[in-house]
Parts: structure tokens; C-alpha cells; sequence
């Protein structure tokens, strides 16, 4: 058997989670991917996974044997990539994951462009304000909003800085005060990006001191941006979120920031795409051109570790269970 064939079955077998999804990605029956894997394991006279009637893993040589050969199989991809038209010019099918306010806002007109760049691509935008899995879910390229986007088995780029604003609408103000003192929040409406179910905090700095943490509450916690930048602009309470969202409403008046002498940490906008497809013509197309196109852009061009990730200054904002911003 080619032992080419065999990694790809394994390596297919550990993403997936099991033979039967494996085998339907790789258009092969379960029982061929099987034997592939069995092969393997007979090849290496070491058992790659744990099998149970309700699921497959790997084991810990299973998992160390698997790193390499994702780094094995995209060394060969390259190659494969070195003697085709791919290589000159990005074609096929690009599934891309965003959260849906920055979608709407900024990825969706610049794909308008990137695809009249290079009209041999199809691109799928999926938007939605949930955090996905997207090597679970088999996206190429996935945009999350965040201060750390470490995640196993990701590599990550970053695109541009996001910037905080917090904020409230004059007549909010007007009724309740404005507060000088991150403290003050505690007593005052605060509409929160996430879910009820989570501890919602903000943490705000003031110049060359520690930050200060707030536990905050209020009539609405929501998972998308624009809604809750509505409801802060009737005046139902004091919002922080990415300033491009409420860029418009503050210039119209609408939004008034607040706490000048504290500083939102900032997040910044990653892309994220699995290890296997880090040679992927198409994937560093669209890398280099959101790199180029999006406003304020960081200039970095470099993939950046998990690891190296959380030492950046903007990598205090949102909690992990929070990870996608609007």
C-alpha cells in the first residue's frame, strides 16, 4: 500500500474524529480507510489509536506520530503545489468563517474584490456570531476579533489592530451620570457582549497602572454587535465594543465615549486557518490581500504561534469564552 495514502487516512481519521467521517471526506469507504490505518500500524508495529464502538482517538505516540505528519503531508503538498497552475494563480473552493457584524461591515466588500482578483475561486462566507471549531467544521480560513487566538492545531496571522471604545448615548448620561472611575460601572446599566450564563467583566487601565476589573450587569447581554449598539444608542446603558462597529454613531453624536483616562485593552482581527493548510495557495492569497486592504492594518505578514500570541499589549480584552467579537 502507498504510505503516502496510509498518513493521509490517519491524519484524516485524528481531524475527523472517527473512520466514518474520515472516509467520506477522503471519498473512500470506512472499511478502506481502516485498512489503511491498520497497515500503518502493522508498518510502524505501534498502535496509533484508541478504538471504542463510540469513538476513536488518538494515543499519545498516535498524537506525537500525527504532528509529524501533518508537517510530512504539507511538505509534499508544496511540492505537488510547485508543478501545477495552482501555484501561479489560487482556484477552487475557499470556505471562510467570520463573525457577522465585521462580515457585513469589512469582509464581505473586500471578498467582492479578492474574488474579481482571482476568478478561478469560489468562496463560501459562512457569518455568525458563535465560536466554531474550524477544523470540526471544515473552514479554510476562520476571522475571530480577539486578544488571544491560541488554539491547538491553528496557526494564526494578524491582520489589524481592533480598537475598544466604551461608551454610552447622551441621554443615558443625561439620566443616570457619567462615571469617572471603571468602579462606578458597578451601579450602572452595562449592555454585555456574551451570554448571562457567563461572568461578564471589563477591564479598563489607566495610564502606567494596573488594570481594574468590574464585574458589570444590565437589561441586555447579546452575542452580536449591531444589536447591542442599538440598544445603547435608545439608551438602555453603557457599551464597550470595537470601534468600528460604533464608529458611525459616535461621529454622529449618537455614542459618547466615556472614561478617557482608562483604556479598553485592544483586541486584534486573526485570521486562523488549520496546520494542513499552511501551503495553500489560496489561503495565503487571501492572508496577504485582508493584510493589505483592511483599515489600520498591523503590517504583519509573519504567522504567528499560539504562544507568541498572548504576549501582545492587546491581549487582555475579551474572556476566552468570548473569543469572537461582533
Amino acid at each position: 500500500m502507498d504510505k503516502f495514502e496510509s498518513i493521509r487516512a490517519f491524519t484524516q481519521v485524528v481531524e475527523s474524529g472517527g473512520f466514518a467521517a474520515a472516509a467520506r471526506k477522503m471519498g473512500l469507504s470506512r472499511s478502506a480507510v481502516n485498512k489503511l490505518v491498520i497497515h500503518l500500524e502493522d508498518d510502524l508495529q505501534t498502535q496509533l489509536l484508541h478504538r471504542t464502538t463510540r469513538r476513536v482517538s488518538a494515543t499519545a505516540t498516535g498524537r506525537a506520530f500525527y504532528e509529524r505528519c501533518v508537517n510530512i503531508l504539507a511538505d509534499l503538498e508544496e511540492a505537488e503545489l510547485a508543478l501545477s497552475r495552482l501555484q501561479e494563480e489560487p482556484r477552487g473552493h475557499l470556505r471562510v468563517n467570520a463573525p457577522m457584524t465585521f462580515g457585513t461591515l469589512h469582509l464581505g466588500p473586500l471578498l467582492v474584490d479578492f474574488m474579481a482578483h482571482y476568478p478561478e475561486l469560489q468562496v463560501e462566507l459562512s457569518l455568525n456570531d458563535r465560536f466554531i471549531d474550524p477544523v470540526d467544521e471544515g473552514f479554510d480560513v476562520t476571522v475571530r476579533i480577539t486578544a488571544d487566538p491560541g488554539s491547538a492545531g491553528l496557526i494564526a496571522h494578524a491582520l489589524a489592530p481592533c480598537p475598544m471604545v466604551i461608551c454610552a448615548a447622551p441621554s443615558y448620561l443625561q439620566r443616570h451620570g457619567t462615571p469617572t472611575h471603571p468602579t462606578d460601572l458597578e451601579h450602572h446599566a452595562c449592555l454585555h457582549y456574551g451570554h448571562r450564563s457567563q461572568t461578564n467583566t471589563w477591564t479598563l487601565t489607566p495610564a502606567n497602572q494596573s488594570p481594574v476589573v468590574v464585574a458589570v450587569h444590565g437589561p441586555l447581554c447579546c452575542n452580536n454587535g449591531e444589536v447591542l449598539q442599538q440598544a445603547a444608542i435608545a439608551g438602555l446603558g453603557i457599551t464597550l465594543m470595537p470601534r468600528f462597529i460604533l464608529e458611525d454613531a459616535l461621529q454622529r453624536g449618537q455614542l459618547q465615549p466615556i472614561l478617557p483616562d482608562f483604556c479598553p485593552p485592544a483586541n486584534h482581527i486573526y485570521a486562523l486557518y488549520p496546520v494542513n493548510r499552511h501551503l495553500s495557495v489560496k489561503v495565503k492569497a487571501l492572508i496577504e490581500f485582508l493584510q493589505q486592504r483592511l483599515p489600520l492594518s498591523s503590517g504583519s505578514t509573519q504567522p504567528i504561534s499560539p504562544t507568541t500570541c498572548r504576549q501582545a499589549k492587546a491581549d487582555s480584552e475579551i474572556p476566552d469564552s468570548q473569543a469572537d467579537t461582533p
